[in-house]
């Protein structure tokens, strides 16, 4: 009996992710159900913790500063809406950020780390600890800032300046202590989120170097602390083979698009197999020249997509054996490319305790973020912001500038993030930035449980030799 091949061993990895999951809720359960049982009350008394973080004052400072900037950020929402730039090609975008910092006496490095669209800022002693802002800018290509990255921009710009002024005016003018704690904010203006890994390559360029936790928003059409992000990775099979007639000599030829539809058949067929979590999608770009000559080369282009980094890795794996198998079925070459031209993007890994932060902070300015879990897990993308959770702890909320039904990366969110909700959004994100950015510098405590549950959450990854 010729046995070419046995039945693989299926990864277990999203079984593993499942079983941990549920035991975190067991004990969530069950610490609820203990402290009822300790205070003799109903379901929410007796469990209020003190709420830690900077001093009210201070929060209250930086809170009423990004109130102050609502002008300047609105321009920024309407300026980058009004010229929108894809990946890479940011320099406007970049440069009219850069002038807003100038007005406050801010110098900004642009071209930093080695990217001409990127800029820095920084404020405060680089001995302390350091937390992150994030602003992207980059727009989608026909279709302009259909993702809201104009708010993202505008958000992050108004939580550095709100932390710059009272970061550098030692407080509240009048306040019983005007005190501020040793630490640094460092303002990352990280361009190419679409369809690249923008991050990824300033995180190589040791933008991260330093930085001991990092913090953006995203818009969106709802108030959502925590929700899914996939990883995800770029992938192009080229299958070549031999052209011949396809009348007069068929049997001489070997069949690249037939190698293409056979893997892309195997796409679908693999769907029944794969986790829920994950997601496959493919084109065919080349597929042949003339119906009478057998296709010499056929290229796929195809996004994987997962919520774990090792479900991604076992689903790469996947993928590359589909193509094989199709190349070996009909007498054809295949080259397998992995993330050509891009970086892979983990998915993000959220800190629960910064998360807290965010959340108080946006209850303060009216707004109740829905918590992980609420939204489905099936209405999730990705980011190139999971890089950097994987390597520091973060968190991405998202907030809201559109109706619930208005999708991302469409012509309807383009006009939402150019309207006085998008204002609303950028100026409220900001105080909530520059609010948790303060909790974090200012509460030692709070620091200690962040990075604790980093470490718990499994520490940093070496992202650069992930799927190696």
């Amino acid at each position: 009996m010729d046995r070419m091949s046995r039945p693989t061993p299926p990864s277990t990895a999203y079984l593993d992710h499942l079983v941990a999951e549920t035991a975190g809720r067991r004990a969530v359960l069950a610490g609820a159900a203990s402290a009822r049982a300790s205070s003799g009350g109903a379901a929410g008394e007796g469990t209020a913790r003190p709420d830690g973080g900077a001093p009210a004052h201070l929060v209250a400072a930086v809170e009423r500063a990004a109130d102050r900037l609502e002008p300047e950020l609105a321009e920024i929402v309407r300026r980058l809406h009004e010229h929108p730039e894809p990946a890479f090609e940011e320099h406007r975008s970049a440069a009219t950020l850069v002038e807003v910092l100038a007005r406050h006496g801010v110098e900004a490095e642009l071209g930093a780390h080695g990217v001409p669209t990127a800029f820095r800022a920084e404020v405060g002693d680089p001995a302390g600890p350091t937390i992150a802002i994030c602003a992207e800018y980059d727009a989608l290509p026909g279709i302009g800032h259909a993702c809201g990255h104009n708010v993202i921009a505008a958000s992050g710009v108004g939580a550095f300046l709100a932390l710059h002024e009272v970061l550098t005016s030692g407080g509240p003018a009048g306040s019983a202590s005007g005190a501020v704690p040793a630490g640094r904010v460092v303002l990352l203006g990280t361009p190419a989120e679409e369809g690249h890994s923008g991050k990824e390559v300033l995180a190589r360029n040791g933008a991260l170097e330093g930085i001991d936790a990092a913090i953006m928003v995203h818009p969106y059409g709802l108030d959502v602390a925590d929700q899914v992000w996939l990883g995800r990775r770029l992938l192009t099979w080229t299958f070549t083979g031999r052209p011949a007639h396809a009348s007069a000599q068929p049997y001489m030829g070997r069949n690249a698009l037939d190698a293409a539809t056979l893997a892309y058949q195997g796409i679908g067929l693999l769907r029944q197999q794969m986790p829920p979590v994950d997601r496959v999608h493919a084109t065919i770009a080349e597929g042949g020249t003339r119906p009478s000559i057998i296709t010499e080369r056929a290229v796929v282009h195809l996004y994987a997509r997962s919520k774990y980094p090792d479900t991604l890795r076992d689903l790469s794996r996947r993928l590359d054996d589909i193509a094989r198998g199709a190349a070996l079925m009909t007498g054809t070459e295949v080259e397998i490319t992995w993330d050509d031209g891009a970086h892979p993007s983990l998915p993000v890994r959220t800190n629960d305790t910064l998360t807290e932060r965010w959340v108080a902070a946006q209850r303060r300015r009216g707004r109740d973020p829905l918590p992980a879990g609420v939204l489905s897990e099936t209405l999730a993308a990705s980011t190139d912001f999971g890089n950097v959770s994987f390597r520091i702890p973060g968190i991405h909320p998202l907030v809201r500038v559109s109706a619930p039904d208005v999708a991302l990366h469409t012509a309807e969110f383009a006009a939402a993030a150019a309207t006085p909700a998008a204002v609303s959004a950028a100026v409220d994100s900001a105080a909530g930035l520059a609010a948790t950015a303060l909790d974090y510098l200012y509460d030692a405590g709070l620091r200690a449980a962040v990075h604790e549950e980093f470490a718990a959450q499994g520490g940093a990854v070496d992202v650069v030799r992930y799927f190696d």
